[in-house]
Parts: structure tokens; sequence; C-alpha cells
């Protein structure tokens, strides 16, 4: 556990050294981008071939080809119930709170330009879409583009596919098993790398927004922060009671992901770690490789709450008066076009645009969230990644499949 605590303490200065560099030496800072662009693009290159072994091995090197349906179908539940309350929570922060009452608009026309660029760009996948873009027509160009959700519906044929075939396909199991311990090792090599990409993702923030950002958009920032803190004691505190989960325990558990995804504002940075540590964590490596890959499409907790709160928001700074009846419409459309896009840059406000043009609400608010959008990001990434493995534990114990013997030890054992 030392190797592990030493990480959290690099990364945790790295972060506090980014802010003081950005702050200090902002022409600099700016400079940095480049060490954050180039950790990401290592821990993408991680993702592809750590998801298919895993889920592939869990799938037919465990014997749950007869489960597999009941697994998914009570993990969509799960994920579709969550994220109801997410939308819900997000309208009623933003109704009680009102972030955009009182906010001085100052919007550039380049950031207007950048709204114009989003909203040609801003249209979601239909039910009928999202199900036919699931089948990869190339598991290459899949893995080329990083999709989660083609990378696991191949999974899932390939995997069965190798048990239909029984013994013979022995040799595929063991060499996707041997290369689930070699991408673990792996990713063990790229995380060393996390504390320079954390340092260069938040100098860069810091040095090309400034800190005054902060104090501008302060009522916004504590409003979003405060909603997801919500979010979090509310929904996933409460699943992890329901499960006899110690939350606290858990969340120690992914401290250092956590940190991670919060910092660089990636899930994909936290995802392998996240992944290897919940199966320590006791939940059964099938439903790891199969829940926490689908979550990262269909589970995006704190991202989901915030379109709510934004949409709300962008409409309080124009002035514009909603009425409850065009609210709900507003969460039923959301709940449709949040899902199936997560790879997509600035992802929430592509999401966002696309929403304030269907409901003929003005674009001028996303222009004014391009400025914080990366810090609001980090606290949005956070809470998905903990709303994955949340949801990671409550489909095991859904599925009487939760080594509770196993995470009691493993807790015992990240305490000494």
């Amino acid at each position: 556990m030392k190797n592990s605590k030493r990480l959290t303490l690099h990364i945790f200065i790295a972060l506090l050294a980014g802010i003081l560099f950005g702050w200090l030496f902002p022409q600099y800072a700016i400079k940095m981008q480049p060490l954050s662009d180039l950790f990401l693009r290592m821990v993408k290159m991680i993702i592809a071939p750590l998801i298919f072994a895993t889920l592939v091995v869990g799938i037919a090197g465990h014997g749950n080809v007869k489960n597999l349906g009941k697994i998914g179908f009570k993990t969509i539940v799960y994920f579709e119930i969550v994220t109801t309350i997410a939308l819900v929570l997000g309208l009623v922060m933003a109704n009680i709170l009102k972030p955009g009452e009182g906010f001085v608009m100052k919007v550039s026309s380049a950031s207007m330009g950048v709204v114009e660029t989003m909203k040609t760009g801003s249209q979601g996948m239909s039910l009928v879409q999202m199900f036919v873009h699931s089948v990869p027509e190339s598991v290459v160009d899949a893995m080329a583009k990083g999709d989660l959700l083609q990378i696991v519906v191949f999974a899932i044929f390939f995997a069965l596919a190798v048990c239909a075939v029984g013994q013979k396909a022995r040799p595929v199991l063991d060499f996707l098993q041997s290369t689930c311990d070699v991408m673990f090792k792996f990713t063990e090599y790229v995380m060393k790398f996390a504390p320079v990409g954390v340092f260069g993702a938040i100098s860069a923030t810091v040095g090309q927004n400034g800190i005054e950002v902060m104090i501008g958009y302060a009522k916004l920032i504590a409003i979003t922060y405060f909603s997801l803190a919500v979010f979090v004691g509310i929904v996933l505190v409460v699943a992890c009671k329901i499960v006899n989960i110690p939350f606290m325990g858990l969340l120690k558990t992914m401290k250092d992901p956590a940190l991670l995804a919060f910092t660089t504002a990636s899930s994909e940075a936290a995802l392998p770690k996240a992944m290897e540590l919940m199966e320590k964590f006791g939940v059964p490596k099938s439903i790891v490789s199969f829940v926490m890959p689908m979550g990262y499409t269909f589970n995006l907790d704190g991202s989901t709450m915030y379109l709510t709160l934004a949409t709300l928001f962008c409409a309080q700074i124009a002035g514009v008066n909603i009425p409850l009846e065009q609210q709900l419409m507003i969460m039923f459309t959301l709940m449709l076009t949040s899902k199936g896009i997560a790879g997509v840059p600035r992802v929430s406000l592509v999401i966002l645009t696309g929403t304030l043009a269907s409901f003929g609400l003005p674009l001028v608010g996303v222009a004014v969230l391009l400025g914080i959008d990366q810090i609001l990001d980090m606290g949005r990434t956070t809470v998905n990644l903990i709303g994955n493995c949340v949801a990671t534990t409550v489909v095991a114990r859904w599925e009487k499949d939760f080594d509770y013997n196993k995470m009691k030890k493993f807790l015992a054992k990240k305490e000494c």
C-alpha cells in the first residue's frame, strides 16, 4: 500500500504546484497542456485491450454466460433509476438556488463562435440510432476510437463464441488471461506519469483562465459542487447502505483514481485503476468488467445532474422563465440525449447546446460556461467515477455475488 499512498501524495503535490505555477507564470503554464495530453493518450492506449480482455475472461472464464442477460437487465434498471434521480435533483437545485440570477454576463465573440460550432454538431442519438451504433462495423475501428459500448458488445459476442467452442478455445482464454495480467502491470507503469499529467492539466487551466475565474463564477461553482455533494449523500451513500457496503471504505479505496479523475477531468484516466481496485474490493471480475464500461455510456451521474442544472442556469441569466411542464420535457429529453455519446469532447456542453436549441432557449449561457467548464468538469467526472463504482457493488450484491470477506480483508490491509 506504500506505493498507493506515495502516488496519492505525488498527485496532490502536482495539483498544488500546478495551481501555483498557473497563477504565477500563466504565459508558461498554458504551454504545459501537452503534458496532460500526453498522459491521457497513454491512458487511452490501455483502455481497449484492458476492457476487451477482462470482459471476455470474466464471462467465458468464470461460467457467467447464463447470468449475463440477468446482470445486464439489472445494470440498466439501476442506471436508469439513478440517472433519473440525478436529473430531478438538478432541476430542484436550479429552482431553489437559482444559480443564474444576478449573474453579469461577459461573453466574447470567440466564445459565441465556439457555441455555434457546437450547435451544428449537437444532435444526439435516438434510441434506435444508439442501438444500431452499439454494434461495431469493425472492432479495430471501435478500439481506435475508444468507443466503450462497441467494445463491450464485441467482447460479449466473442466470449459467447469462446464458451460455445469449449476446450478448443482454451488457448485463446489463457492468452486473454495473460493479457489481463500484462495490462494491469502496464497500468501501473502509466500511473507513474500521473503527477506529470495532473501538473500539466491544472497549470494550463489556471494559466488560461486565471485565478479570477474562480471568483467571478463563485456562485455557480459553489452551487454545482454543493449539488454534486447532495447527490452523493442522498443517492450513493443510501445505495451503499442498502447493500451493506461502507461508503467511506469504498471512498478510501477509490481515493487514487478519484483524485486522478478530479485533477485531469478524465474518466478514462481513472478507469483502469478503478477496475483493478473494485475487483480487490470484493466485486467479481465479470461484473466489474461489464458494469464499469457500460456505466461510462449509461450512468454518468455527475454529468447528468449538471445538465438540468446548467439548462436552467442558461435560461435564468437570459431572464427566461421556464414553466414546470417544459422543465419536465427538458428532463425527459436529456434522459435520452445524455446516453451513448460519452466519448465526445466537452460532451456536457455539446448536449446542453443541443437541448437549448431544441427548446428555443438562448445559447449565450453556453458561452458563459465555456470559461469554467474544465473546473466544473472536474467535479462531474469524479462523481461519474464514484457512481459507477457504487453501481458495481449494487449489481454484485443484487446478484448475491459480492465477497464481503474479501472486502473486509482489503480494507483492513489498507488501514495498515
